[in-house]
């Protein structure tokens, strides 16, 4: 049974994705309806159904009442018999099976789902964000925000099924009921519903903004103890434990004052609510009493209308509530809608075609790209790498080095000019097929917190153990890779190297890293300062290894330590985003410019940025 109705809709069902969400609130949510829209009618149904029969009970109450009052012992069993049985049928069977009914469509069919699918499609949706868009954010806000919108949302539907639907079916049927006990009983309840209705908009016009700004500060909490986390090693290395509890206290701070603030509100709410709730228990009743004593009105009028306002003034209290949770729910919907719903800026073409890699062919064409500022990047930069050619590049930090691998990569889009592969522009093909044509090494090189195997194979992911074995040999990591553990007793390929490989050195990350391109098996291979972790002994073990890597690739190589790329077929010189130099070792040794300043002044086989800059 519980299967039957948790199957109802599949969160993971097929849709179109979306470049440029809806960046309203009611428009987001009802993108993400669409999935249960039959559901979502049949459930207010059955909530309406339900609230009827509980004001069908009180009626009926009242009927009981009277019926004993006008009857004996003797005859009452002999007269009503029928009656009673089939209401108490009712009561045991049918209104157990409605309220069944209720609770599975809402909490097994749309909860679990509904959560589900947000969180599915939203997570979904940022993967497709550019690098510069993570850049310009915290990843622990951002996994917050993903985290924290869903079960806001489901919780937003959950009121609106679960109390706001049978709280506005429940007021409609206590209306009608005393109007047709007697009309004049419905007054004090209107009076009620308009104080109280003044109340529920006095309070969402508070709660909604104050939740938003409770769930900003939260997730501005999230974000500054992550990056504390992540960064453990730069804290403990310059013993900052003091400084980060400063930098996340003040946010800790903000997230306690805004939920004070947040707090306040529900204090007032309750206690109008209390004094709203005593003015209808004694309008209500009192004149019910009254009529009574006029003869105007029967005690079952009087009992029915009794339990009516003792009902309704337990539920005040849990409708306000659900009123408030929904709006409350609703701003952090909002706060999550700042991550979740901002468009994809960097997409696919329309009508965009794998990308056909025949040669390996790379032209950069009046290249220019500046992150949006003046400085850093490239400037007006053509570069042509033929078929299979090997191209060393250096310069100083910041010259522009990275910044071509990353146009290259489609990570960004130049700002003018434009990229071949194969005589194809690269914002013209897929960004999948793109980047699958392309093998890189970074300097940088973190590792996934899974086992050392799932991050070799992330290379291919149809890889076998034996592929992978072999990649991690001709790497130099096999012999390491042996020894691994971790603390859940897996080891060797099993073993989990911890958050970004934390684990492992950062030569072993580094050969893990190199294990991975060499699975991959690109045609284009970029390698980005891919030896720099390691010591001079592995590196020399590993070079036929990384030689044998380029044989018949298109390379890139950015390198700092000039041995790493002397032999390769071209050196290529870049400065303030310029190419200032390009040839072979020797020639532009002989040609005594700015490479032969850096061969001249390397230390250790780096290059001395500082002195050249000092030089010059």
């Amino acid at each position: 049974m519980f299967r039957t109705f948790e199957n109802l809709v599949d969160p993971y069902v097929a849709h179109a994705e979306d470049d440029v969400p809806p960046s309203k609130l009611w428009p987001f949510l009802w993108n993400y309806s669409q999935p249960f829209k039959r559901l979502f009618l049949a459930t207010a149904i059955v909530g309406v159904v339900v609230a009827t029969v509980e004001i069908w009970l009180i009626s009926y109450m009242g009927r009981l009442v009277d019926l004993l009052s006008n009857a004996t012992p003797a005859t009452f069993v002999a007269d009503h018999g029928w009656e009673l049985t089939l209401v108490a049928i009712f009561v045991l069977a049918v209104r157990p099976l409605l309220q069944a009914l209720d609770v599975l469509l809402l909490n097994n069919a749309i909860l679990p789902n509904y959560g589900t699918l947000i969180r599915w499609r939203a997570h979904k949706h940022v993967l497709r964000q550019s690098i510069g868009w993570f850049e310009n954010d915290f990843a622990g806000r951002i996994a917050n925000r993903i985290m924290q919108a869903p079960p806001a949302a489901g919780e937003a539907i959950f009121q609106v099924f679960d109390a706001i639907t049978f709280a506005l079916a429940y007021m409609v049927g206590a209306a009608i009921l005393l109007w047709a006990a007697d009309p004049r009983l419905i007054l004090p309840l209107l009076v009620w519903l308009g104080l109280y209705a003044l109340l529920v908009r006095w309070t969402v016009r508070r709660v909604g903004p104050a939740s938003k700004a409770s769930s900003d500060a939260r997730s501005m909490t999230t974000g500054r103890v992550v990056d504390a986390y992540t960064n453990i090693h730069s804290v403990k290395l310059f013993a900052h434990e003091s400084r980060e509890l400063d930098y996340a206290k003040s946010a800790i701070e903000e997230t306690r004052a805004t939920f004070q603030r947040e707090m306040r509100i529900f204090t007032v709410m309750d206690v109008a609510l209390v004094c709203l709730n005593g003015l209808l228990i004694v309008g209500v009743v009192g004149w019910g009493v009254l009529l009574w004593v006029q003869g105007s009105a029967s005690v079952g009028i009087v009992a029915a209308a009794t339990a009516l306002v003792l009902r309704l003034n337990a539920m005040t209290g849990w409708i306000m509530w659900a009123v408030t949770s929904f709006f409350r729910s609703l701003g952090v919907v909002e706060e999550g809608m700042e991550t979740i719903a901002q468009p994809i800026a960097l997409t696919d073409t329309p009508g965009a075609a794998p990308l056909r890699l025949t040669e390996g062919r790379i032209d950069y064409d009046r290249v220019t790209h500046h992150y949006g500022g003046g400085q850093g990047g490239v400037t007006d930069l053509t570069l042509s790498i033929a078929p299979g050619e090997k191209v060393g590049v250096i310069g100083r930090s910041g010259a522009g080095k990275s910044t071509l691998v990353k146009l290259l990569l489609r990570f960004y889009d130049p700002e003018r000019g434009r990229i071949l592969i194969d005589r194809q522009d690269v914002t013209r093909v897929t960004q999948a097929s793109l980047r699958h044509a392309i093998g890189m090494v970074q300097q940088d090189s973190s590792l996934m917190h899974r086992s050392v195997f799932d991050n070799i194979a992330y290379g291919r992911s149809d890889a076998t153990l034996d592929q992978v074995r072999a990649a991690a040999e001709k790497a130099q990591a096999d012999g390491f890779i042996a020894d691994l553990a971790d603390p859940e007793g897996r080891r060797g390929y099993d073993a989990h190297v911890g958050e970004r490989g934390v684990k492992l050195s950062g030569g072993q990350r580094q050969r893990i890293a190199l294990a991975r391109v060499i699975l991959k098996d690109a045609p284009i291979l970029v390698l980005d300062e891919a030896t720099s972790a390691l010591d001079s002994e592995v590196e020399a073990a590993i070079q036929d290894t990384l030689y044998g890597m380029m044989e018949g690739k298109t390379v890139i190589a950015i390198a700092h330590r000039l041995s790493t790329i002397a032999h390769m077929d071209r050196i290529v010189v870049i400065d303030d985003g310029r190419i200032v130099e390009q040839g072979t070792h020797d020639a532009l040794l002989a040609a005594e410019g700015l490479y032969a300043r850096f061969w001249a002044r390397q230390s250790g086989g780096f290059i001395a940025t500082a002195e050249v800059e000092a030089a010059e």
